[in-house]
């Protein structure tokens, strides 16, 4: 009797192990949206659990078919071999339960990690947004253009690191059909903007340089005039005060 309770044990074990993998790991899932992605990471973590749980479970009927064994041979050895083909099953059900949670739980950091890339770039994008309207209707004023186009290029320094990485871990995602629609429409409207806004501030830069430039030489030009201007005025005050007569000056002075 004790034979047949284990050996029903095994069965009903048996069983339930195919209905596991059929229920974990034969289903097709499509990951189309962040909630039914996180929905199956959570299901794994309770798959996995429940099937580590089972583990109590087969070590009762392991060391129940062990003490059998010893009693009745002929009977336990049958047994035996039933358990070894459970113990290998359940073996392999572990694994690939685990493995599978495992790949489900990257799966949902690479996601979140993309989300954090973007926000960090999207503050970014702002921050170049805002410089860049900064440096509309500058007064004429050579500080003013100057400290407009270093404020610029500081932002437009900025390093290519975060984009790299928005673009490898889109790819890897759109590459496992894991929220590819809305990976693929996120990237397009980012890329979109970044590629606008850094055009855009890099003509403004352009713009401000030679604007600068320009200030420059003409500041430079307005020094010299103020130079010479100032040394005619000495000369003609000397004259003045040596009452030289402006017939017999130079033309120029004249």
């Amino acid at each position: 009797e004790k034979a047949v309770n284990l050996k029903k044990d095994l069965a009903e074990m048996q069983e339930w192990m195919t209905q596991a993998e059929e229920e974990y790991l034969e289903k097709d899932f499509e990951y189309k949206s962040p909630e039914e992605l996180e929905n199956a990471v959570e299901e794994m973590k309770r798959a996995k659990e429940d099937v580590l749980q089972k583990e109590v479970r087969v070590k009762i009927l392991k060391d129940n078919i062990k003490m059998l064994a010893a009693k009745v041979p002929s009977s336990g050895q049958d047994l035996a071999t039933e358990l070894n083909a459970v113990l290998e099953n359940y073996q392999l059900l572990c694994n690939r339960i685990r493995g599978k949670c495992h790949t489900l739980e990257e799966v949902w950091s690479c996601w979140i990690e993309l989300l954090q890339y973007l926000d960090l770039e999207t503050a970014w994008l702002n921050n170049l947004e805002e410089r860049v309207q900064m440096t509309e209707n500058l007064p004429y004023k050579l500080d003013a253009v100057n400290d407009a186009l270093e404020s610029l290029e500081s932002v437009l320094r900025h390093p290519a690191d975060n984009r790299t990485q928005i673009r490898e871990l889109g790819q890897t995602l759109i590459d496992g059909g894991i929220l590819d629609d809305i990976i693929s429409e996120k990237l397009e409207a980012f890329n979109a903007r970044y590629e606008e806004l850094s055009h855009l501030a890099v003509s403004r830069q352009i713009a401000l340089e030679q604007k600068l430039q320009t200030m420059r030489e003409t500041d430079h030009m307005l020094q010299v005039l103020q130079e010479n201007l100032v040394e005619l005025d000495r000369q003609l005050t000397s004259y003045l005060t040596d009452r030289v007569d402006a017939f017999q000056m130079p033309q120029e002075a004249q």
